[in-house]
């Protein structure tokens, strides 16, 4: 069924997001919409958003109760026919929501955008409606009936979206229930995806006085004045304190609504969806967030003491955790330094990456000014394969959001190279879908680290990236387990705020380590992370990326002949392979338990390396 909201590619941890620079960045760019629609009121749009009802609707009409005698052509040219046809509708929809998603992102704090992207959502949610039939009856097909149409002919093209498809049969209701899930979901979880969006817009937070949106006051956290830090840590707590009740409720509300979808479609874990829809065994990830929480105290317990003493301390205070080292260089990257140093790097590995990358610069599908109303952190939407990627930063100058450029860039890499496989099978699950933008991070980073000048500079580096990947590991798999507390125990009843704000507070203590310290301040922070809301325990994935990259980069350091080609093998294929097989061809096996000690030790022998440099100074 085609998704009636914007396939986003959740923001990242906003916390991970960038401090602000005082010196000028050159001309930020804007993207430009215009190979989607023209403008939010152009006749294209209005076109498109009515043919996507009536089309919807015809479809309906000719294909509806029919799809079994459809596939009695055992040649499966009718029934190819039919998928073909639905996966057109399937673009028209995703051209249509992928813009007006854009627009709301743009300035969610606009009531003008707000109107537009809510008006759109409801009409296109509508006309999914009338498709809804097409995959339940999919599903309903005997597999002796499919599977020779499927060996070969014009249906074997899609053989790998339809066994997707089929994964969920166990799990689909009547066409009736599945009909009142899609019709009430813009009054139930997308209603309160909206208000979390809007209220995390229009929140402001007083920093000394001063009025700032989320996205500034984040990036002081990260200042190399202290007091700022403070204050700014101090300012989210207040703020996010105040409207608790709230994002409360709005939590509350949405476990409930997943744990109603799950209780009726007989999912027995409370993540056990987003296995599915990510076409990875629970019992996989089960092993990754072993490893991960077992290595708590190797890697983040090590490298917060280490970085204490660094600032000649026992333990940092939470708001110094992401602070630049006292004697970092100070390093303020412009608009033009960034995009050459991504472009450097990709075209290091490969001249077609970097040709690739080059567009998004070239043809504004870019957009990187920091403005009020515009959505936090960062993303890469796919939008349709007939059109392109767009990649939404705000940028503020420091080296890591070089890496965020670097990191968002390589999501778009990945999503040009799947393009060709077409609507209904171009989209990458999660367990795949941050190999290209972790791997890209790596590039940059790498090259950016065989520049440095001094100890100083590296030491400096070095510790970013051994923050960035602990905020990519250790603190993703932290809010997997503060999820899987949440939504498991709102099974037993609602939850206070108090109740939310324990075990955050137990896995963030768990996870970083006794060189952190807390105060009553930093309770309220799961509040404003937006993963919990638009996408429940989608942040695994984040892990499991980093930690699959660092085996893959193991591979290319070692034996870079080919690795190219296999590699952009593995993105090309976007959907249409299940992870395991693509990972062969690198000699790589996810459920091999010792799969991920491979990636986890990378960020150990990074932290080695700095303990060394320590004791050389």
């Amino acid at each position: 069924m085609p998704n009636p909201s914007p396939n986003f590619l959740p923001l990242r941890d906003a916390a991970q997001e960038r401090e602000g620079a005082a010196q000028p960045l050159g001309e930020l760019p804007e993207w430009d919409l215009g190979a989607l629609y023209p403008a939010p009121d152009s006749p294209e749009f209005s076109a498109d958003l009515a043919r996507a009802g009536t089309e919807c609707a015809a479809f309906a009409a000719l294909y509806r109760g029919k799809v079994a005698t459809l596939a009695e052509d055992r040649t499966g040219a009718s029934l190819a026919c039919a998928v073909r046809h639905y996966e057109a509708l399937d673009e028209l929809l995703g051209r249509v929501m992928s813009y007006a998603g854009l627009v709301y992102a743009g300035d969610s704090s606009s009531p003008v955008n707000a109107k537009f992207y809510g008006d759109a959502q409801e009409k296109i949610t509508a006309a999914s409606a009338d498709l809804l039939f097409f995959e339940l009856e999919l599903n309903r097909l005997d597999d002796d009936a499919l599977a020779p149409a499927l060996k070969d002919g014009p249906l074997s093209r899609y053989r790998p979206w339809i066994e997707d498809v089929r994964k969920g049969k166990p799990h689909q209701l009547s066409d009736e229930l599945e009909k009142l899930f899609l019709e009430k979901s813009t009054t139930s979880y997308s209603a309160w995806n909206r208000l979390f969006d809007e209220t995390i817009a229009a929140l402001r937070f007083d920093v000394d006085g001063e009025s700032l949106a989320i996205e500034p006051t984040l990036s002081l956290m990260q200042d190399r004045d202290g007091k700022k830090r403070e204050a700014a840590a101090k300012a989210l707590g207040k703020t996010l304190g105040e409207n608790l009740r709230l994002f409360s409720q709005i939590t509350n509300t949405l476990a409930k609504d997943k744990e109603i979808s799950d209780r009726w479609r007989g999912f027995a874990d409370v993540a056990d969806a987003r296995h599915l829809s990510n076409r990875v065994e629970r019992e996989v990830v089960d092993a990754l967030v072993s490893a991960v929480r077992a290595a708590y105290p190797r890697l983040s317990h090590r490298y917060y003491r280490l970085k204490a003493k660094w600032f000649g301390k026992d333990a940092l205070m939470f708001w110094d955790r992401n602070a630049p080292l006292p004697d970092a260089p100070r390093q303020v990257h412009s608009w033009g330094q960034a995009r050459d140093a991504v472009l450097s790097a990709y075209g290091g590995f490969s001249p077609k990456m970097a040709d690739i990358a080059r567009r998004f610069f070239d043809e504004r599908w870019i957009d990187a000014p920091v403005r009020p109303g515009k959505s936090p952190g960062a993303f890469a939407h796919p939008t349709v394969p007939s059109a392109h990627p767009y990649v939404l930063l705000n940028f503020q100058g420091k080296t890591r959001d070089v890496m965020t450029l670097a990191h968002e860039l390589g999501h778009g890499v990945h999503q040009v190279l799947a393009a060709p496989n077409g609507a209904l099978m171009a989209p990458t699950p999660l367990t795949l879908a941050e190999t290209a933008s972790v791997f890209g991070e790596m590039l940059t980073f790498r090259a950016l680290l065989a520049r440095a000048g001094s100890a100083r500079e590296r030491r400096a580096m070095l510790a970013a990236k051994v923050e960035d990947m602990l905020n990519t590991v250790v603190r993703q798999i932290a809010f997997y387990s503060f999820e899987r507390k949440v939504h498991v125990e709102r099974r037993k009843g609602e939850l206070t705020a108090d109740q939310l704000c324990d075990f955050w507070m137990e896995v963030q203590g768990e996870s970083l380590g006794p060189a952190i310290e807390f105060t009553d301040d930093y309770r309220p922070y799961w509040a404003y992370i937006p993963h919990f809301v638009h996408s429940p325990f989608y942040v695994y994935a984040y892990a499991f990326g980093d930690c699959l990259v660092n085996s893959l980069y193991g591979v290319y350091r070692n034996a870079s002949e080919g690795f190219a080609e296999r590699y952009f093998a593995l993105l090309s294929a976007g959907g249409s392979k299940p992870y395991g097989e693509l990972l062969k061809p690198f000699g790589l096996d996810a459920r091999d338990p010792a799969f991920w000690g491979i990636g986890l030790s990378m960020i150990e022998d990074m932290i080695d390396e700095l303990e060394a440099l320590e004791a050389q100074a």
